[in-house]
């Protein structure tokens, strides 16, 4: 049987378009959140991405540390998220330790607050354990991911600090912030891997194999 991965497409195609969007902010010699900003037309976009360098405003990153960037809006017609995520990479080993997170979401009128938020840091975590850790493994004849250790997912240890902002526009619909923040965090994570070691990653999960070359 087969289902859809939770927020569909997005989490594949932001992943490829914000990662490129990094790319060319260092090409362009741009702060990326700045590089974003200077590429944005629409008033919400620009005020989620404003909040949440805002958040981030005085993070610095240490030796193997990185902090990266990613916005979306879900579907291009849906809540408004952006993300940033700062972590840690050994560069021995190529393991990846989570430090923290920062989520900004407009998702029109906020009927619950405290569901959206606990909504976007689900989301959060669960993309940042797809892209660290998930992965179903097959051979010629099946799948051999079968189980929890053959198919991994975040442990306690593995969630960082998460930080959840919310832009309440009661004057506007509900759109919804159950497949918002997804997206945007795996390319967010992506980003702060190549700030803490120069690999940029193009296939996920992001693995200390990959990191290593090994």
């Amino acid at each position: 049987r087969v289902s859809s991965l939770r927020s569909l497409g997005a989490y594949a195609n932001i992943f490829a378009i914000e990662s490129f969007m990094d790319e060319l902010a260092e090409k362009a010699g741009k702060d990326p959140l700045e590089f974003r900003l200077m590429h944005s037309e629409d008033p919400r976009g620009i005020a989620v991405m404003k909040k949440l360098q805002e958040m981030t405003q005085g993070q610095s990153a240490g030796e193997g540390e990185g902090l990266g960037y990613a916005f979306s809006r879900y579907k291009n017609s849906a809540s408004y998220c952006a993300v940033a995520a700062k972590l840690k990479v050994d560069s021995g080993s190529g393991k990846i330790q989570m430090q923290r997170m920062w989520g900004v979401i407009d998702a029109g009128e906020t009927i619950n607050p405290d569901g959206l938020k606990n909504q976007t840091e689900g989301g959060m975590i669960q993309s940042a354990s797809w892209t660290l850790r998930e992965e179903v493994l097959f051979n010629e004849q099946h799948v051999t991911s079968r189980n929890w250790d053959t198919y991994p997912i975040f442990r306690f240890p593995d969630v960082p600090l998460v930080e959840v902002a919310i832009i309440d526009r009661p004057e506007e619909p509900a759109l919804g912030g159950g497949e918002a923040a997804q997206a945007p965090s795996s390319a967010a994570i992506a980003n702060a891997v190549y700030r803490a070691c120069g690999k940029r990653i193009r296939h996920l999960p992001v693995t200390p194999e990959k990191i290593t070359g090994s």
